[in-house]
């Protein structure tokens, strides 16, 4: 633990990315093989699950602090990370323990099942073995809020160096089902575990900003839709039927219905596609939320399939009757995956998403406008040159998306934010107008400057009416425009709406409480969107 936390504190101290790159090299050399297995899968975000309660933690840490639990609780509101708390109100340890970050872990996982008392004692045994940067990054393992700050392309790049082993090589080897309880990091680095369900690194696009006319003449170019489901890679190997989804999470059973798949795509097939929730009656896919209601499910009931049937929109060939030909052209790709998907028998959940024909940039914008109504986003944009690329790189894949949707609302309550803004507030609820009254419908959190989300600190700690816990009551005073890229029916939720990805916009200073948005404007766009 303590050169993994000597790592963490060298990353946390610089935002050079050689710096990063240096020290992150240098821990994969020199660290004990088990404890460079685990880093990998926790850059990865193979964290081990919980094992102990965030309430059982908070009054673990009060008796060993020996405070009562209400100044550990005014303690938490103000540092606002509960791991970081608890590492800061801990006494010192009672001797430095030697621990290492395997057997950490390993410690934690066995913690599984176990009754209170048990888990109890082995937190606290651990808690009086490690000094203060060992206890935040351990109680961070122990609320399952590790983060690092390090890119996965970045600690690639890094493991690349230290091995000796291409990037590209190592980025497809780490990904797929691999434990780190049971896989060697000689195992790991070699790609021996799951290959044959292995996925390839997705490739994935900038965002637009502006028009597309920096790009240079339209004709080296080809557009598809921007299509709002899930991400995916459908692999069809010998050995092997799997989905995998962006985020690295196997996802076959969850979506039956391409099972049929296997028994008709030919031996050595990886689609990179969308899943969506389709309907087959209007040709288009259904609004997020019908596929939303099969996201974390792992069975499916029969209703849920015929109300909400999943087709697969299919982007790129990834790999060829076992051929791997992500450095081939684009159009090299897309032609050979439409001669496979024609020669599939007809009815099956699987398609080419269709490209979309534009004459110049003009066009394309025309084209674009109308993108809500095929159920998109935007467009894609892609160089027909372009090979397949591992991570995000500019120039070659761009997402043209939308305006969002925007609202007028009012903040009603805020919370202070974690990590680096754990001393600001920065997590808000907003209400809109319903009636002579105004009813909470959204939170947000993210799109403002810190000098911003400092002043409105000021304001809240000034203006405060009441508090529960780490949550604030205030005047509905502060107006802000609220954007979002979908909207839905929610019975969750006191307004009956729920957004999709909703940020702030801007500040609006200009306007008044008076100003804000109504209820039965945000049901008039929900209608418009169904």
């Amino acid at each position: 633990m303590k050169r993994f936390a000597a790592l963490f504190a060298a990353l946390d101290a610089t935002t050079k990315t050689g710096a990063k790159i240096a020290a992150l090299t240098d821990y994969f050399r020199h660290a004990p093989e088990a404890d460079r297995v685990w880093t990998v899968a926790l850059l990865t975000g193979r964290r081990p699950q919980r094992s102990v309660t965030a309430t059982e933690l908070r009054l673990w840490a009060a008796e060993a602090a020996g405070i009562p639990d209400w100044l550990f609780e005014e303690s938490y509101a103000v540092v606002g990370d509960l791991a970081e708390t608890i590492a800061l109100l801990l006494p010192p340890p009672d001797a430095a323990a030697d621990l290492k970050l395997d057997e950490a872990i390993r410690g934690l996982v066995r913690l599984s099942g176990q009754p209170p008392e048990a888990r109890k004692a082995a937190v606290l045994a651990a808690w009086a073995g490690l000094g203060a940067t060992e206890r935040l990054l351990y109680n961070k393992l122990l609320t399952g809020g590790f983060r690092m700050g390090v890119a996965q392309g970045l600690m690639t790049r890094a493991l690349a160096q230290a091995t000796g082993v291409e990037e590209s090589t190592l980025a497809h080897r780490l990904m797929g089902d691999w434990d780190p309880a049971t896989t060697s990091f000689a195992t790991l680095i070699s790609g021996e575990a799951g290959s044959d369900a292995r996925p390839y690194p997705f490739a994935l696009a900038s965002q637009l900003e502006g028009g597309p006319e920096t790009l240079g003449p339209p004709g080296g170019w080809l557009a598809e839709w921007k299509w709002d489901g899930i991400r995916g890679q459908l692999i069809a190997r010998p050995c092997a039927f799997a989905l995998w989804s962006r985020g690295e999470e196997l996802i076959t059973d969850r979506f039956p219905d391409l099972a049929p798949l296997a028994d008709f795509l030919p031996a050595g097939t990886v689609i990179d596609g969308e899943v969506l929730a389709w309907d087959a009656d209007r040709g288009r896919p259904l609004p997020f939320a019908a596929l939303q209601r099969r996201i974390g499910r792992k069975t499916v009931p029969k209703a849920l399939l015929a109300e909400a049937p999943a087709r697969l929109l299919a982007y790129d060939l990834l790999e060829d009757r076992g051929e791997d030909i992500r450095d081939r052209p684009f159009t090299d790709r897309r032609a050979r995956l439409e001669a496979i998907l024609t020669a599939l028998p007809p009815g099956l959940p699987l398609a080419p998403s269709p490209l979309v024909a534009f004459a110049d940039w003009g066009a394309l914008a025309a084209t674009r406008a109308a993108a809500r109504g095929e159920g998109a986003e935007g467009v894609m944009l892609k160089r027909a040159t372009s090979a397949y690329f591992a991570g995000r790189r500019r120039g070659d894949w761009w997402k043209w998306k939308l305006d969002p949707f925007s609202v007028d609302a009012v903040m009603l309550y805020a919370q202070a934010g974690h990590g680096r803004r754990a001393n600001l507030f920065t997590d808000f609820t907003f209400g809109v107008r319903d009636g002579n009254t105004i009813v909470p419908f959204t939170k947000a959190y993210s799109g403002l400057t810190d000098a911003e989300f400092a002043e409105i600190t000021r304001w809240v700690q000034q203006n405060t009416l009441e508090r529960f816990g780490p949550v604030r009551k205030v005047p509905a005073e502060l107006v802000f425009e609220i954007g979002f890229e979908g909207i839905q029916q929610s019975q969750r939720h006191k307004s009956g709406i729920a957004l999709r990805f909703p940020r702030m916009l801007r500040w609006r200073r200009d306007k008044g409480v008076e100003e804000i948005d109504t209820l039965e404007s945000l049901r008039a766009l929900l209608r418009a969107a169904g």
